[in-house]
């Protein structure tokens, strides 16, 4: 099995793919809850509701989909025709979440259920096929180690564009109708992942042709529950995500009621962490040539947890220059493990089949990403939960006990779970050497077609 060299075009497609994917997942992060609560008029209650029903719905989409992709095989291969047939569809959806009808509000709560659960099985049409993506552009670690890192640095550049755009857009095309200015500025963006979906489909090609044989959906379960290392990720999966979103979802009131910041305040909180997310990119790829890719993944979150509590016990309300300041390397370090982790799933993949002799691709990726989706639905609803029960007050001054729980759950409360995120990652053991030896039994076993 030969390794194979992808052309730099060819990352920058691949990368372009999740800048798309993250019109949806930043916004789901950093806008969603805020829109709901300051501009929709979702009550908190009602908002954690959501949140958990539609997370529910978006899993079982994402092992359907897996499913899918494991059973057609075209000839642009496995994964990539998803991303040209759904690329308009998951556009539209987007734009639709962040419309607001002028209705009154139980008609509005049931639009926003079926606009939320729309996208999220747009999302999974195109989520899945592209996550999996990387398993069929090579098989060399390094190379997809390379690739995710242009993945995720797009990624971010996705991620800092919808905390610039949207709410200065929203601001400046409709300011005294925000709902109609964060409708406008999610369409530009909604535009934007259609177009980047597109562009990943015509720079990209899936030359690893791995062989998929059709199983039972219990006989698929029982296989991955075999495969320890996998089961690690997927724990590891949960409690990241758990502790992103808790972040994410809050930062917006952080900067607006706890550091008493304007729109450009705003923008510019969330930009910062989202531009040290980008440098972590660069950094986390460049580290990971001399420095064991476990090892990082392991201490970087052991570090968030200790940088956590310092910004609680240190930023004091109004502090602005001290909160950039840590919350941009508090960023910059969490996300040094990302591509990491997106590299470490095809290779858990890799594990699996020699362990057990059967291989479990698309509902291993879709796996991974139901227990994305579990951990944005507990994070979601802890959000709306915790809001609910600090007394959070939209749109007016907050009291002590807010502001409180506003910084807890910017620090302390996310910090638990990265915490926990890098005390698993001690059970996980395949590093750059050990994949090597899984790669020579694959071979010897004839599982890889090239």
């Amino acid at each position: 099995m030969q390794t194979q060299k992808l052309s730099t075009l060819e990352k920058v497609g691949f990368g372009a793919g999740d800048m798309a994917l993250n019109v949806v997942i930043s916004s789901m992060m950093l806008i969603i809850t805020f829109f709901y609560t300051d501009i929709y008029g979702l009550r908190t209650a009602d908002l954690a509701a959501l949140f958990v029903a539609v997370k529910v719905v978006g899993a079982i989409a994402d092992l359907i989909m897996g499913q899918i992709t494991d059973g057609v095989l075209t000839r642009w291969g496995r994964y990539r025709p998803w991303l040209l047939l759904l690329a308009v569809p998951y556009g539209l959806s987007v734009f639709l979440v962040f419309s607001t009808p002028d209705w009154n509000y139980d008609a509005k709560l049931v639009w926003a259920y079926s606009t939320y659960i729309l996208m999220t099985l747009m999302t999974a049409g195109v989520g899945i096929p592209y996550i999996s993506l990387i398993s069929g552009l090579t098989s060399d670690p390094q190379e997809r180690l390379s690739a995710n890192g242009y993945r995720l640095f797009f990624a971010k550049i996705g991620a800092f564009m919808v905390t610039i755009i949207v709410p200065v857009l929203a601001s400046w095309w409709d300011g005294a109708n925000p709902a109609a200015g964060y409708q406008a500025a999610m369409a530009v963006m909604a535009a934007m992942g259609v177009g980047l979906f597109l562009f990943c489909f015509f720079t990209t090609t899936e030359r690893v042709v791995h062989k998929v044989e059709k199983q039972p959906l219990m006989e698929q379960v029982r296989v991955l529950l075999k495969n320890d290392q996998w089961l690690i990720l997927c724990g590891v999966c949960v409690t990241g995500t758990i502790g992103y979103v808790i972040r994410g979802s809050v930062a917006i009131y952080y900067a607006k009621y706890y550091l008493h910041g304007d729109t450009a305040t705003v923008s510019a909180f969330l930009s910062t962490g989202v531009a040290a997310a980008i440098l972590a990119m660069v950094v986390s790829t460049w580290t990971t040539k001399f420095y064991c890719k476990v090892k990082l993944f392991r201490y970087t979150q052991l570090m968030v947890a200790v940088l956590s509590v310092m910004i609680y016990v240190l930023v004091k309300p109004g502090d602005i220059v001290l909160a950039f300041v840590l919350y941009f390397v508090l960023s910059l370090v969490v996300d040094l493990h990302a591509p990491v982790f997106w590299s470490a799933i095809a290779e858990t993949i890799d594990y699996g089949q020699v362990k057990t002799g059967k291989r479990v691709s698309g509902f291993a990726f879709g796996g991974i990403s139901v227990c994305q989706k579990a951990g944005m639905a507990i994070a979601g609803g802890m959000v709306g939960i915790l809001l609910n029960y600090f007394e959070y007050q939209p749109n007016q001054e907050q009291s002590a006990l807010a502001l409180q729980g506003i910084a807890l759950m910017l620090s302390v409360i996310p910090g638990v779970f990265h915490f926990l995120m890098g005390a698993l990652m001690f059970k996980y053991r395949i590093s750059d050497s050990y994949y090597d030896t899984v790669k020579k039994d694959m071979r010897t076993h004839g599982y890889v077609a090239t």
